[in-house]
């Protein structure tokens, strides 16, 4: 059965479209949503509900659709829950309902219904929660019987995009008020962005039958946007939802480019998330209508009053034949003037006594005939609603009367309207309920937004015109620019009439026994099932929203909110004021996680780092690991070679011969201005001021708990001049740090600072042979210890390009860093390996470095610390100066931070030697006897040590320092526990002699 009319409409009857649900072709018109196309073919039941699995249809025409939910497409394309009255219909669009097996038609999970007494709101802590065993069996299948569509388990090979933007007005919504605006705004010379969630700008407009300045509605939106186009700075956005205002006028919206096209014509981003910052955000965003509350009032064929008029004109399509339009306010005459203008028999159920307003005064004159006073109680129908009894009603919310059974197969309700306060309230505004309009409506303004047309309460399109002229003149006063001419356009006056607040339809029988009452239709949340919560003793709404679900899911209460605050007052005695409205969180409407992602996916999603020396590394056969952001050479196994193999090879060549490692990655900021001493003072727990030009100097960073930050070897470069050097992944970290104590506490200090971690290429020559590689390259260094000492630099030159040498060292070795020009990087790298090649030069990685700084008992931040350490922890309470001040110097005089029985870094030497321990394990005083024991640290570090032919491991122990020779347990994953002994953390070389060997 086809419900399209010949006449009417916005759809294109020259292009057919065809698509198939649920397994069956259909065919719609170019214009169409799904929900439209599916009316068209005269499809009432679409889904099935969430918990009872009750026949549902589609209730509204937007995004707040709470029934009409469905999986689009299959594969890696496949889109969950989406909204039938969101979907634009498109060639070969496949859709499936999401919530019935193995039919709509047929679902095995209807038997919910027959229970439903039985299972209530809170039936599952009341059922399974006692039980964790009944809950962990029950889990899995009540998941499978409600559970919304299936994510997308493949790539997903569409492209999303972020933009940001600013503008002088941010108008959301594009309806007569949203438009208005932004005409007043932009005609002043005001950049203006306007952005609305539909398909198009237009609004109720494109459903409306009235006159704007002596034309059509849909021509007057034709002929504002033509005129919007022509003028300058002026970005209109449709398909765009504004999800979330967050500080600072802060907006942030979704496009949706490219869903509503053919493949071929898709663009090449599917979204763009905008971040829009405005200096003025007018919200026009509109209003919700609601629906009633009474017996039944779920079935397929009962619409909102306002959906209906907007698929007979604006999709041409006719619902039903044979409608009652149930209302209690003037708005629901509009559904049944466009009912009887598209031939249908049309009954007026109204709960007023006395309707008034401009569209009943209409409907009247047109002989629709109006049953006043009377309400229905309870839908009838299976598949589709095919009846309704009706009663009527006195101003005691009493049924009176002989009950009346009307024959229809449509229903369109008009409960009111709920205005679409979320971004106010996101901004920080309060709703405040107006008793009037039955509504909760925007409070004082938090930010800088202003609130126009029918979201602001204005309930006829003259008073939203108006109230669009005047926001936008109200946001050029702001800016200070003229609105010259008032903007409004000219709309006839309307009466909007009066409204009977009615939030449950009474019943015959009481709430728990009455047919199935649904407030929120998504969740199936009924009004028995607040009332339940009531009894419970559940008073705050916000607990009575997750004691039921009302308001959970995609439609986050749009439709339904409001009816469950009006019944929990009802059930409390209290107003609605007083039970106070639900929090309106982002996002507004779901939003895709690939808008969010954007091009920040894989490996976009952290840049990629390499050296001047990657390639070179690559050729190596080297295996790389991610320090921060860099690739950084693990090690260089050879053939045959694993793991352990190649890290002892290059482990024994450092410390018998030579060895490179590519220390580029080390961060790297450079320190410049009278006060520079002053704050490395502030900064390093250890003293600056003294320290010789050309000297280098190992520091701690604390932070304000004086627990480790990071460390690293500063150098001074000349006066006022020096470099320090923070670990691979901690340069940005270290640099905002400082930055924002700069900036904050000590702005008097001339001191800048800038990364230069890039600037610079740095190849690390250690080993005993390491001095003898370098004379072959540099001859106007001396690199006689008394002319070039340990812990100071020198600058020469290096293979012929200029280099700062720095004699460091983190692997006991006598080593030197040289630092050139990052381009010159590679060219110096090679000229090393070609100089060393007669002492057979080796070049490590990072797992090498580790074993040999290790051995040497020195730490790395955040492995041997994690943010609860202390310099007197890790035994290096001398760097902490008595004779300054520094950062988190006056937290190390705490009472906890003086406990001897804190984790302290100590040495672990196993009892078997050929066994390492695994990091992570926890240590314990005692053999474990049970599945629990009281633990006393764990393992930081832990190797294999080529040069000591044994295992060896570093360890946070509880009083570890004081315990030196102690036998402990290290317990491990798996159940296996291992002994060792608690031993000084230097293994090798406790005396520092081979730095200058």
């Amino acid at each position: 059965m086809t419900a399209r009319l010949s006449t009417g409409g916005r759809i294109d009857r020259r292009r057919t479209l065809n698509f198939n649900f649920n397994g069956r072709a259909y065919q719609g018109l170019e214009g169409d949503t799904l929900a439209s196309a599916l009316l068209a073919n005269g499809v009432s039941m679409v889904a099935r509900s969430w918990k009872y699995h009750r026949p549902r249809g589609i209730l509204s025409a937007g995004v707040e659709e709470p029934n009409a939910l469905v999986q689009l497409f299959d594969g890696a394309r496949t889109v969950p829950n989406a909204r039938m009255t969101e979907v634009a219909l498109v060639e070969g669009l496949s859709a499936r309902s999401i919530h019935a097996k193995p039919s709509i038609e047929f679902d095995t999970g209807a038997v919910n219904g027959w229970f439903s007494r039985l299972i209530p709101a809170g039936f599952y802590y009341k059922t399974f929660m006692a039980s964790q065993a009944a809950w962990h069996f029950f889990e899995k299948h009540i998941r499978a019987a409600s559970g919304l569509g299936h994510s997308p388990t493949e790539h997903d090979p569409d492209r999303y995009d972020k933009r940001y933007a600013h503008c002088d007005v941010l108008v959301v919504g594009a309806g007569i008020a949203g438009l208005t605006a932004a005409l007043t705004a932009a005609r002043a010379g005001a950049r203006v962005v306007l952005c609305d969630e539909q398909a198009e700008a237009g609004g109720w407009l494109l459903s409306s039958d009235e006159q704007v300045d002596g034309q059509s509605a849909a021509q007057w939106v034709a002929q504002a946007l033509a005129e919007l186009a022509a003028l300058p700075d002026v970005t209109v956005l449709p398909r765009t939802t504004a999800f979330g205002y967050q500080d600072h006028d802060l907006v942030t919206l979704v496009e949706r480019r490219g869903d509503h096209l053919p493949a071929e014509r898709a663009p090449v981003f599917r979204e763009r998330l905008w971040r829009v910052r405005a200096k003025r955000v007018v919200i026009a965003t509109g209003a919700h209508e609601r629906p009633l509350v009474f017996g039944n009032n779920d079935l397929p064929g009962i619409m909102l009053a306002g959906a209906v008029s907007t698929y007979i004109r604006r999709y041409a399509v006719l619902p039903g034949r044979n409608a009652v339009v149930f209302t209690n306010n003037d708005a629901g005459y509009d559904a049944a003037l466009a009912l009887k203008a598209a031939g249908a028999s049309v009954q007026v159920v109204d709960a007023r006594a006395q309707p008034s307003g401009s569209l009943s005064q209409r409907a009247k004159a047109q002989g629709i005939s109006v049953l006043a006073g009377h309400v229905i109680t309870e839908a009838r129908g299976g598949q589709r609603v095919s009846g309704v009894l009706v009663q009527a009603i006195d101003g005691q919310d009493r049924l009176s009367g002989s009950v009346r059974d009307i024959a229809c197969d449509l229903v369109a309700l008009s409960g009111g309207v709920s205005p679409v306060v979320h971004l106010q309230c996101q901004a920080g505004s309060k709703a405040v309920w107006n008793d009037a309009q039955a509504a909760f409506l925007p409070g004082a303004p938090a930010q800088s937004e202003i609130s126009a047309g029918a979201c602001a309460g204005q309930l006829t399109l003259k008073a939203s015109a108006d109230d669009g002229a005047a926001a936008g003149a109200q946001a050029l006063k702001a800016l200070g620019l003229s609105a010259g001419a008032a903007a409004a356009p000219a709309v006839a006056a309307q009466d909007a009439g009066s409204i009977r607040a009615l939030w449950l339809v009474p019943h015959a029988k009481p709430v728990s026994r009455a047919p199935k009452q649904f407030v929120d239709l998504q969740n199936d949340v009924a009004a028995s099932d607040i009332h339940l919560a009531v009894r419970e003793g559940f008073e705050s709404i916000e607990h009575v929203k997750r004691y039921t679900a009302m308001g959970f899911g995609t439609e986050q209460g749009k439709t339904g909110n409001i009816n469950g605050m009006g019944i929990v007052a009802q059930a409390l005695g209290k107003s609605i004021p007083q039970v106070g409205t639900t929090t309106f969180r982002p996002n507004y409407t779901p939003v895709t996680f690939g808008a969010v992602a954007g091009l920040e996916l894989g490996d976009a999603f952290d840049p990629i780092r390499t050296t001047a020396m990657h390639e070179w590394h690559v050729k190596q056969g080297a295996l790389f690991e991610d320090v921060g952001q860099w690739k950084r050479p693990w090690y260089y196994p050879k053939p045959g070679e694993d793991l352990h193999a190649a890290v002892a090879r290059e482990t024994l060549a450092v410390r018998n011969g030579v060895g490179t490692l590519d220390g580029s990655t080390l961060g790297k900021i450079d320190i410049q201005g009278p006060d520079a001493s002053v704050l490395l003072n502030w900064i390093y727990s250890n003293a600056w001021s003294k320290l010789e030009i050309g000297k280098c100097r190992y520091g701690l960073m604390l932070d304000e708990n004086g627990m480790v930050f990071d460390d690293g070897v500063t150098v001074r470069l000349a006066e006022n001049h020096y470099l320090m050097h923070t670990t691979s992944g901690g340069a940005a970290r270290v640099l905002a740090w400082m930055e924002r104590w700069l900036q904050t506490e000590w702005p008097h200090l001339k001191v800048f600072l800038t990364s230069a971690t890039d600037h610079w290429s740095t190849s690390i020559v250690a080993g005993p042979k390491s001095r003898a590689v370098l004379q072959k390259i540099c001859s106007d260094v001396d690199f006689d210890d008394a002319a070039f000492p340990f812990m100071s630099y020198r600058e020469g030159t290096v293979a012929g390009f200029k280099a700062r040498i720095m004699r460091i060292s983190f692997s006991g070795e006598r080593c030197y860093e040289v630092n050139v020009a990052a381009n010159d990087g590679l060219k110096v790298w090679e000229a090393i390996h070609a100089a060393g090649a007669e002492f057979n030069i080796t070049p490590y990685g990072t797992e090498t470095m580790h074993v040999l700084r290790a051995e040497k008992g020195y730490i790395i931040i955040g492995q041997d610390t994690d943010g609860s350490v202390t310099p007197m922890d890790l035994g290096m309470g001398g760097l902490v100066t008595k004779t300054k001040d520094c950062l988190g110097k006056r937290s190390l005089t705490r009472e906890d931070t003086a406990r001897t029985d804190r984790k302290q870094l100590v040495g672990l030497l196993p009892d078997d030697p050929a066994f390492v321990l695994t990091e992570g394990a926890q240590i314990l005083n005692e053999a474990p006897t049970g599945p629990t024991a009281p633990m006393v640290g764990h393992v930081t570090s832990s190797y294999m040590s080529p040069t000591l032919k044994r295992s060896i491991a570093m360890a946070l122990v509880k009083g570890g320092l004081t315990r030196m020779g102690e036998k402990v347990y290290v317990s491990m994953q798996g159940g296996r526990t291992a002994t060792a002994t608690i031993a000084s953390p230097v293994f090798f070389d406790p005396k520092a002699e081979r730095q200058n060997a």
